[in-house]
């Protein structure tokens, strides 16, 4: 790989955090997560309860949690993998969060994610929508089942 690659990930079961760790090694790239200022408790993240955090969070689009802690020097990167799971058939408002906080203008973002059902048809838009004007954001994958040369195919296939 040519680029400075970061894969930045949310995850709560776990499941998503496994799967960035792996795309980390593929990509060889430096990983970081994405955590929340105020951790979610199990009861946060019932979906049934509509009063739950979680719940009143995806039914804000303006919702924007706080991120704990930074990417250092993200200047240095080229392209940025980011990684979630699917949330009411969208990205966790979190990662708009994330994505906001930072100028990401001529790098290059690849969407990533784990699910139980849905898939990334709802994620494109609210992505790009909080990411600089000029950043390159290419189309995502769902990373349920994908093994280490799954990964590395992948990521070759970006050219990056």
């Amino acid at each position: 790989m040519s680029k400075k690659i970061l894969v930045a990930y949310f995850s709560c079961s776990g499941t998503t955090a496994r799967a960035a760790k792996e795309l980390a090694r593929a990509a060889g790239a430096d990983l970081f997560e994405i955590r929340p200022e105020t951790p979610y408790a199990k009861a946060d993240l019932n979906w049934m309860d509509m009063k739950s955090r979680s719940s009143r969070e995806m039914n804000d689009p303006a919702s924007r949690p706080a991120v704990y802690g930074r990417v250092e020097n993200m200047e240095q990167y080229d392209a940025v993998f980011v990684g979630f799971p699917i949330w009411w058939y969208t990205v966790p408002t979190i990662v708009n969060t994330f994505l906001e906080s930072y100028d990401l203008s001529g790098k290059t973002v690849i969407p990533f994610a784990t699910s139980g059902g849905s898939d990334l048809d709802r994620t494109e838009g609210r992505l790009k929508s909080s990411c600089s004007p000029k950043t390159v954001l290419l189309p995502g994958k769902l990373l349920n089942r994908a093994g280490p040369e799954d990964l590395v195919q992948w990521v070759k296939s970006l050219g990056l």
